[in-house]
């Protein structure tokens, strides 16, 4: 048995050695079908990808070259624009104001322009109207001590006064009904 055994294995074995061999050549084909296809794909990248790429780069190059001489421009507009829109939004936020001082009340108006000085109106109109309280408070701080002097001589001379002017008027009264 160790005769056959030793047979049958050394053929089983010159078989797989065979086999081997085989693959190992079959691979070494597949390897060099693969360097040939990489080789040939490379010249073919090189031929065409390669002046794809550099047209792509020429032609990018000249946008930025064209971007970059007209950028000067364009930030002359934009920063035109941010003027415009800041002045519009300025006379805004004025028209607003103005609106709000309109929609106030006569009696407030007179208010903030005698009292204070955020009124827009001009000098001359709060000068005016300044006058004018000036004037009215001096005129009714005399008309209010000539009525207190009156009513202290009054007092003084014990005219008809208090619980007697009420009496009266009550005596009055009664007569008439």
């Amino acid at each position: 048995m160790s005769g056959q055994h030793v047979r049958d294995l050394e053929d089983k074995l010159a078989e797989d050695l065979s086999n081997c061999r085989a693959i190992e050549s079959l691979l070494r084909e597949v390897f060099v079908g693969m360097k040939r296809t990489h080789d040939r794909a490379r010249e073919d990248a090189l031929q065409m990808h390669v002046p794809t790429i550099h047209r792509e780069l020429d032609a990018s190059l000249l946008v930025l070259d064209d971007l970059e001489r007209r950028l000067p421009l364009i930030r002359a507009q934009v920063s035109q624009v941010r003027k415009v829109y800041d002045s519009g939004r300025h006379k805004a936020k004025e028209l607003a104001h103005e609106l709000e001082w309109l929609n106030t009340e006569w009696y407030e108006r007179i208010r903030v322009t005698m009292f204070t000085a955020r009124a827009p109106v001009s000098w001359r109109w709060k000068v005016l109207l300044r006058t004018v309280f000036a004037i009215l408070l001096a005129f009714t701080a005399w008309a209010t001590w000539v009525a207190l002097h009156g009513a202290y001589m009054a007092h003084r001379e014990r005219l008809v006064w208090g619980g007697h002017m009420f009496d009266r008027l009550l005596a009055s009264s009664l007569v008439f009904s």
